[in-house]
């Protein structure tokens, strides 16, 4: 089963992610803004990875001073769509 989800990203330069997933495995991913480079290598990176490995690798990494960053909010955008 094929599930996406648009996620609104709070605290970091990037304002949205748009991810899919197929029984468990990421499939596409867009993160709009941020750094060009660092967003597109992420995006390319966790294609074909699994959600959960994701989620655990990316969970509460920090940008600089910020409390969050692109691929904590990655990870947080996978976990609203694991919930579904």
């Amino acid at each position: 089963m094929v599930k996406s989800i648009d996620y609104k990203t709070s605290g970091t330069c990037s304002r949205m992610i748009h991810v899919e997933a197929e029984d468990g495995v990421i499939t596409n991913c867009k993160i709009y803004n941020g750094c060009p480079g660092n967003t597109l290598g992420i995006s390319k990176i966790v294609v074909g990875m699994k959600v959960e490995d994701v989620i655990n690798t990316f969970k509460g990494l920090k940008c600089g001073t910020k409390d969050t960053s692109c691929p904590d909010q990655l990870a947080r955008a996978l976990s609203a769509l694991s919930e579904q």
